[in-house]
């Protein structure tokens, strides 16, 4: 579904994607670990096309993607969530994903009227705040919600683009930790039941070991090992990089 062959972004000195191969398959949830610094980020802005490589390829679902602009990305199926959710905050939850539907149909641009008259947006809205189990908050404000639930909003308005890749920066990231569960179950029963592939950074380790199919371990700039989630905490190497020891 996705490669990224030889990938190199370099700021300065600092090399943040040094040479990267990695790909991901179909209907397959891929954690991204690494200790702060290690070119995450950096990597998944590479993927999402908000930086540009210095050199390398990068190819999703046979097609050259390189230097394609993030909205082209997003025409082709790759959708992306960020760390800090990006939410309309003086609107309702249900409003969000209305908006969001309403700029993929390129309905924003037509002349004024009330976005309750659009009653397949609503229904389909409905439809994907019911999939993530938000339709019982549709009308509370971003404001008003755990912040569990606003990466659930964030993530279910990204879903609305009906990606067929999803990038997840850090999901569980500020989330208490008797919510972070209910977070990455919601998650991962969506991606199962659409049969949509994920890449998530994350540090916590009980959501890579419980949530991924493999894990892949980045560690200044390189791709340093790759395996099943077990396999790969249980590495001395990966310990080290990980935990210090």
């Amino acid at each position: 579904m996705l490669v990224a062959k030889d990938l190199k972004k370099y700021f300065g000195n600092v090399r943040a994607v040094d040479h990267v191969n990695f790909e991901i398959k179909e209907n397959e949830i891929v954690a991204l670990v690494g200790s702060n610094g290690a070119g995450k980020t950096t990597f998944i802005n590479l993927i999402s096309g908000y930086l540009k490589p210095d050199s390398g390829k990068i190819y999703f679902m046979g097609k050259e993607i390189t230097y394609l602009s993030p909205v082209a990305r997003t025409k082709l199926g790759i959708g992306r969530s960020f760390q800090t959710p990006s939410l309309f905050e003086n609107n309702t939850v249900l409003d969000n994903v209305r908006i969001a539907l309403l700029s993929i149909r390129r309905k924003t641009g037509e002349p004024l009227k009330p976005v309750d008259a659009y009653e397949e947006i609503t229904k389909e809205a409905q439809e994907i705040l019911s999939l993530f189990g938000l339709l019982d908050k549709a009308d509370l404000y971003p404001t008003q919600l755990p912040e569990g639930d606003r990466k659930i909003l964030d993530v279910a308005i990204a879903f609305s683009l009906q990606p067929k890749l999803l990038l997840l920066d850090e999901p569980t990231a500020g989330v208490a930790t008797k919510d972070k569960f209910k977070v990455m179950d919601t998650l991962t029963s969506v991606l199962r039941e659409k049969k949509s592939s994920a890449l998530i950074v994350e540090h916590d380790m009980d959501v890579v070991e419980n949530y991924s199919d493999r894990v892949a371990v980045m560690h200044s700039g390189r791709i340093i090992a790759e395996g099943k989630p077990q396999e790969i905490l249980e590495d001395k190497n990966v310990k080290s990089v990980l935990f210090g020891r």
